[in-house]
């Protein structure tokens, strides 16, 4: 197994069940709906988050089929938040493709966000779990949590690490480790794999999106599908900045602070090259490597399969990503 695709092929039955089952409940006798929801599910990603809820329902040996809804609630919480996420972003691109937002408005962003929202929590009570909707509740009232906290800290010069680990903990990891209990809990594995599955989706989940955070700088519109520095015109004060902002002095540091303080990457450019001469990146990416790290180690309970391969290259791949 070396790449995303061998992953995919490994669960390939599980991913056409899923996809049915996404296209069954995304129906509506609404056509906006219907319009919109296709839109956005159709707008590409390699749909990582229910993924690895199956990959971690079949490595604790899950044997039933609530994994494909489960994955699904999973994707359509996701979905909704990216809907909402484009709107206070004031995003018009994501993937290379216009935002629903920008193709119908914010007010019918906002209300399809609602209903995916809405549905993922009328699907979530068939598997009749309360640990799954006590978990999925939670998370997604975090998530907003996170979303609150980022905005709150917008055009902040001045936000430490610790703050920083603690807005993208609740913004992205905890679905991720919502995901990978959840395939524990429908497997009804033991305490030491349900909570070596729930460690692993939380480190994952950080290095996935400190990974995001230097691809913004890193990388180029068009394999991201958004302009570069879109994270610093919108005022967001990630790790690569953080780092940056503490060694650097003078004129840099001034450059620096005014781009977060006024969401300004008209410097852009000159603002990357310092992020280069302080090897910014390179610390970003050894803090990515040391939370893949901790993800690989809390799969040592489970035993050894091609599921678990495949998680643990997920930990790899996750570093390598482009976009």
């Amino acid at each position: 197994m070396q790449n995303f695709e061998d992953i995919q092929n490994l669960v390939q039955d599980d991913i056409k069940k899923t996809d049915q089952v996404l296209i069954d409940h995304l129906s509506s006798d609404v056509a906006l709906i219907n319009q919109m929801s296709g839109y956005i599910i159709n707008a590409g990603g390699k749909r990582l988050r229910p993924l690895l809820l199956l990959l971690c329902a079949r490595a604790t040996n899950y044997q039933g089929n609530h994994h494909h809804l489960m994955a699904v609630v999973i994707e359509l919480i996701h979905t909704a938040t990216l809907l909402h996420d484009d709107i206070v972003d004031e995003s018009n691109t994501r993937r290379g493709k216009e935002t629903a937002n920008e193709v119908w408005g914010n007010a019918a962003s906002v209300l399809v966000g609602d209903f995916l929202y809405s549905r993922a929590f009328e699907m979530m009570v068939k598997p009749d779990s309360m640990r799954i909707m006590k978990l999925l509740s939670k998370a997604t009232n975090e998530i907003a949590q996170g979303e609150v906290m980022q905005l709150l800290n917008c055009q902040n010069s001045e936000l430490t690490e610790k703050e920083y680990y603690r807005v993208i903990e609740r913004k992205t990891a905890v679905l991720f480790q919502a995901a990978t209990q959840i395939g524990a809990i429908l497997s009804d594995a033991n305490e030491a794999q349900e909570l070596a599955l729930r460690d692993y989706g939380l480190h994952l989940g950080n290095a996935f999106q400190i990974i995001d955070d230097v691809l913004d700088y890193e990388s180029d519109s068009e394999t991201m599908g958004k302009e570069v520095g879109d994270d610093l015109a919108e005022g967001k004060t990630t790790l690569p900045m953080i780092y940056a902002l503490e060694n650097t002095s003078g004129e840099q540091r001034e450059l620096l602070t005014s781009a977060i303080e006024n969401a300004d990457n008209s410097n852009i450019k000159q603002i990357i090259s310092i992020l280069q001469s302080v090897k910014a990146f390179e610390y970003t990416r050894s803090k990515a490597q040391e939370s893949a790290n901790l993800a690989k180690q809390s799969l040592q309970t489970l035993q050894d399969s091609d599921y678990k391969e495949a998680l643990t290259l997920l930990c790899d791949l996750s570093l390598q990503r482009k976009s």
